[in-house]
């Protein structure tokens, strides 16, 4: 079962450039998992959270492509919160943690890259059935 000791800030390559920087993702290369799908999450209003859920086999890895905003993570027995807020490093979330996006700055722009297809059956929804949940394994 992961913890948090498994959650893995991942420094992305960074090509410096008068013209601009410009950094990549490849699957397995940069990140640990296959690229099955993509979403982007902007236009949060403040004071809103986004998230709020465990996966039970997704992994994901999340960038701030702009602005910031922190990721709350839990995994029933710890908690930690990392800040998201350059776009040439992000975040490795394994399955089984439980995970809250807050705090996001005007114009954030979170990039979310999935290890698996959609499934509303992979989600852990409730907070209380997320730590029953755990302790069962």
């Amino acid at each position: 079962m992961n913890t948090l000791e498994n959650v893995k800030l991942i420094n992305l390559p960074k090509i410096a450039d008068d013209r601009g920087n410009l950094s990549i993702i490849e699957s397995v290369k940069n990140i640990p998992f296959t690229m099955k799908r993509v979403h982007w999450i902007y236009d949060v209003p403040g004071g809103i959270d986004r998230g709020g859920h465990a996966f039970v086999e997704n992994e994901e890895f999340i960038v701030a492509l702009s602005g910031s905003f922190d990721v709350l993570l839990d995994d029933g027995k710890e908690k930690k919160v990392i800040s998201l807020k350059r776009s040439y490093y992000g975040l490795y979330i394994p399955n089984g943690i439980w995970r809250v996006m807050n705090d996001f700055s005007t114009n954030a722009l979170a990039l979310v890259l999935s290890s698996n297809d959609y499934s509303d059956d992979d989600y852990i929804l409730d907070y209380e059935e997320f730590k029953k949940w755990r302790a069962a394994r």
